[in-house]
């Protein structure tokens, strides 16, 4: 163990939030540790954002080329080299993570840790830090470690050889048949990326639908979508078991009723957990919640005064912006300044093609709010009706707007549909800065786009009642 090393803070993790504190800390003259055990730039550089929405792209220029017809473009047989498409990722999760090396490097008064880091302690009002060989006091601790994915507990699956979201990143051969357990995101994306790579895709989700948490028709709407570019959808399904399959060259997971789907691989996507099981939170006396996420007020601080919990440990969003956004605000707030996590309205998109976004309220949960007396209107247009969708020939999904009669504030919007990534967060920065319908409606748009369809649609709203139908 090296001597003691003393900082001003000390940052474990280096995803979306831990490298930018630690460069905003250290322009203010303060002496900075970045621990990170493995690959700076955390799970979005390496094993999330930048390669999946680059492969992403790969997928798509494949069923573009397909439906080249379509437009009048002939093309022939298309065929995607995947171990091309991969390695194209690859150097994309490079170039990034090399980026970030090369700044963070540079940036005078910030140490590079690469090792493990816990908590060991206190020494005073100081924290003690144990990172490989090195034993590290700070009085400020700031935590950002992540998630990692969560294996269920189907029997078998200890002894086969099944995939996570990154090895399945690792793989340079297509799988022929590739399986998925789970219904949410990262399976979603995935199951039409491969499929549009070529693979044969099965998704089992265990619960009625996929995308739980979206409204029902949207949820439809997403399994339309998949189903019709040949992706097999099993909802409701009960796992009894997986295992080889009967030639020994692929995976079987055994439903009941005696039933089984078979392919050459399988993909566990049922959800993430996160990394503090690891990090000596008891020896500061920090406890972790009954799914092992830090606890946090609304300045992010935790329980522990002079350690602050960022990013997807504190259970505020398990997206890339949400971290980068808890590092602006702790940033702020050490400067003397009083953001709140509480402020912002969550927002998020989910990257199939086209994608899904979403930001505020659900219909569900504006249809409680009407059971108390809020009058709330709801506005429903689909895409095919949209004049850019059909020049685009992308006339997927629809647009979902949620509205506060009283106050004029949109609560929420979905959308399903052509850039709904981007179009969301014109509503989103509308919500955020105190805006409302009225001034969407009478604002000036850009013709022809997606977005100048929002007045129409606002004006076509009707009253949201407390139950459908």
């Amino acid at each position: 163990m090296s001597g003691e090393q003393r900082f001003d803070a000390i940052v474990i993790g280096a995803g979306q939030a831990g490298p930018f504190l630690g460069a905003t800390l250290v322009a203010r003259g303060m002496k900075v540790a970045l621990i990170e055990e493995r690959d700076l730039g955390g799970t979005c550089v390496n094993r999330g954002c930048t390669p999946t929405k680059t492969l992403r792209k790969s997928a798509r220029v494949a069923h573009m080329a397909r439906r080249a017809s379509e437009f009048g473009v002939q093309t022939g047989s298309v065929q995607v080299n995947f171990r091309a498409a991969m390695e194209r990722m690859q150097r994309r999760v490079e170039e990034a993570r090399s980026g970030l090396q090369a700044w963070l490097g540079q940036l005078e008064g910030l140490t590079i840790i690469k090792a493990r880091g816990r908590l060991a302690g206190r020494d005073g009002e100081q924290f003690v830090v144990l990172a490989g060989e090195h034993q590290l006091v700070a009085p400020k601790v700031v935590l950002n470690t992540g998630t990692r994915p969560f294996v269920p507990p189907v029997p078998g699956l200890d002894e086969l050889p099944f995939l996570d979201n990154e090895r399945l990143l690792a793989l340079r051969e297509l799988p022929s048949r590739l399986v998925i357990i789970g219904g949410g995101y990262i399976s979603l994306e995935m199951a039409q990326i491969f499929r549009r790579l070529g693979s044969e895709v099965a998704i089992l989700e265990t619960g009625p639908r996929l995308t739980a948490r979206e409204d029902e028709d949207i949820a439809a709407a997403v399994t339309g979508m998949l189903t019709a570019e040949g992706i097999e959808v099993n909802t409701g399904v009960r796992i009894e078991r997986v295992g080889k399959a009967d030639n020994d060259a692929g995976v079987r997971v055994q439903l009941a009723g005696g039933r089984s789907v078979d392919g050459s691989h399988l993909l566990v996507a049922t959800g993430r957990i996160p990394n503090t099981d690891c990090l000596g939170l008891e020896t500061v006396g920090l406890e972790v919640s009954a799914r092992g996420y830090l606890v946090t007020n609304d300045r992010l601080e935790t329980a522990v005064p002079g350690i602050w919990a960022l990013g997807d440990i504190n259970q505020r969003g398990a997206f890339t912006h949400t971290s980068y956004h808890d590092q602006d605000i702790v940033a702020e707030n050490l400067a003397g300044g009083q953001r709140s996590a509480a402020a912002r309205v969550g927002i998020y998109a989910m990257f199939t093609d086209p994608p899904l976004a979403h930001v505020g309220l659900y219909e569900a949960d504006a249809r409680k709010l009407v059971t108390e007396g809020r009058r709330i209107s709801q506005a429903v247009h689909a895409m095919k009706d949209v004049s850019r969708a059909k020049e685009e020939g992308e006339t997927v999904g629809k647009i979902k707007l949620l509205i506060d009669e009283d106050s004029g504030h949109f609560l929420g919007a979905t959308m399903l549909g052509i850039q709904s990534d981007e179009i969301i967060q014109a509503i989103g920065l509308v919500m955020a800065s105190g805006g409302t319908w009225k001034v969407v409606r009478d604002a000036l748009p850009v013709h022809p786009t997606v977005t100048e369809f929002l007045p129409t649609i606002i004006d076509r709203r009707k009253p949201l009642t407390a139950s459908p139908g």
